[in-house]
């Protein structure tokens, strides 16, 4: 079947182009099938996830799309990153699945026949392949074609001009996944399809129990990310020296994220000083003081997509001083005693708690809190909030705060199960401006994150390359910086 030539994507500023150019470029191209051995890594678990999903919607139609470019400015688009639901899925996570859909299709009371509908590669007739800027070859590389598809998935694969004729006429009960911008409004004409809110709780609830494929690529994730972070001790003389040392810092750390993955697994923290106060200091702008405390806040994320998180807080001079060391070894108490709390079957706030009640019980301890731990820690009250901000950690995998969809019964208010992976992370923001501080601890922000998969008895901890306590980590700054 031929489709028509959609409307080309180009610059006002670009050249025109001749009849006889247009001619000539159709013409004396060698074929460049891809690689015969290519395939979608660990193919044949994808068809487990697919049948799981199948069987929670049995008779309906399941739409899951790996969602659309976005603009950055005029004519760039963003870099595309497929929608987490359709990697899993699918094992698609490149570039090039910008707008593609999967649809498991019902084949009867049970079952369902996935297939893709993509956007095959540009045949070398019309315009496309070397003057389209946002889906020709020429501008951003080779796509498979729809065999190739097949080939590398082992799922049968449409073209995405079909979606249009599958979603018209008699339609079986069809769930759109929310929270995608999707073709399927624009295919359809008229928007039928609401996006829809359950098939996202059942993919997040899906994915809450990692396989041990997926365990290795997160400790990958890790590993690079421990990398990471030894490349910006190395660089801090350097950052330290110049005029935006945060950004200094987010540059060395995303070039390790960029050049062992697919890229950072969200935007890189780099917080200096009172910056460390803001729970996502993005802006990267600050100046390094060599007496402040650095909260590096990363992760890399794997070319498979699965995301490291870690938040080490260092001292710029390489030596924590007395207030930074009492206030950083609360945090590290209360982390402790966190991952302690870690086994399958405990509740998942359970760690939060465990980690308040050391954090609660120090700032008593210190005359920061005016009334006692007890008291502060009651529901009814949480006057230590002040100080902490946020909860003590998450879900991770494909998405840095993954599962977010999962209804709380499966998630914020469910239990640990072995193969669970989280992150735990308590941290201390005492506000520059904060009046009910001494002086002295006016200005701090300690964070200590860490990623654990849970076991069978217990938790493991994934990240235990990078050291945590006060005599570790000097020792480890002193090695990196000599």
């Amino acid at each position: 079947m031929t489709h028509p030539q959609p409307g080309l994507a180009t610059g006002s500023h670009d050249l025109a182009v001749s009849p006889a150019l247009d001619a000539f470029m159709g013409t004396a191209w060698t074929a460049t099938p891809l690689p015969a051995d290519q395939r979608v890594p660990g193919h044949p678990q994808f068809a487990g996830r697919r049948a799981r999903l199948s069987a929670a919607f049995p008779g309906e139609r399941l739409i899951v799309p790996a969602g659309r470019l976005k603009v950055r400015c005029n004519d760039l688009d963003h870099r595309f990153r497929p929608h987490s639901a359709y990697a899993w899925l699918t094992g698609l996570t490149g570039e090039d699945q910008a707008d593609h859909v999967l649809v498991l299709e019902p084949t009867g009371p049970e079952g369902h026949e996935p297939v893709l509908h993509v956007r095959p590669r540009s045949p070398r007739s019309g315009g496309e392949f070397y003057r389209d800027r946002r889906y020709g070859e020429f501008w951003v590389g080779r796509r498979p074609d729809l065999d190739e598809t097949t080939r590398l998935t082992g799922l049968r694969a449409e073209h995405l001009d079909d979606l249009g004729k599958l979603l018209t006429g008699p339609q079986p009960p069809t769930r759109v996944l929310a929270g995608t911008d999707a073709l399927v409004d624009e295919a359809t004409g008229r928007g039928s399809f609401a996006h829809d809110a359950e098939l996202a709780a059942v993919l997040s609830e899906l994915r809450l129990v990692k396989d041990t494929w997926e365990v290795q690529q997160l400790q990958l994730a890790v590993d690079h990310t421990v990398t990471g972070f030894e490349d910006v001790v190395r660089a801090l003389p350097t950052a330290l020296r110049h005029h935006r040392g945060e950004r200094w810092i987010e540059g060395v750390f995303d070039l390790r994220a960029r050049a062992e993955g697919n890229g950072p697994s969200y935007t890189t923290i780099a917080a200096s000083g009172a910056h460390a106060c803001v729970l996502h200091w993005i802006r990267n702008d600050g100046a390094l003081d060599p007496n402040a405390l650095l909260l590096l806040d990363a992760g890399v994320e794997t070319d498979t997509l699965y995301a490291a998180d870690i938040t080490r807080t260092l001292p710029l001079s390489g030596t924590f001083t007395p207030v930074q060391r009492q206030a950083y070894e609360l945090v590290l108490a209360a982390q402790s005693a966190g991952i302690a709390a870690l086994r399958p079957g405990a509740r998942f706030r359970d760690f939060h708690h465990a980690a308040m009640r050391v954090i609660a019980e120090g700032l008593a301890d210190w005359g920061v809190l005016r009334v006692p731990a007890d008291q502060a820690l009651a529901e009814d009250n949480g006057l230590y909030r002040r100080y902490t901000l946020c909860g003590s950690g998450h879900m991770l995998g494909l998405d840095y705060h993954d599962c977010s969809k999962a209804r709380a019964d499966r998630y914020v208010d469910g239990t640990l199960e072995t193969g669970m992976v989280l992150t735990v992370e308590p941290g201390l923001y005492l506000q520059p401006d904060d009046e009910t501080l001494p002086l002295e601890l006016r200005g701090l922000g300690i964070r200590i994150e860490d990623d654990l998969v849970i076991t069978d008895d217990g938790a493991h901890l994934m990240s235990s390359a990078l050291p945590r306590t006060v005599p570790a980590i000097e020792s480890w700054m002193a090695t990196l910086l000599s």
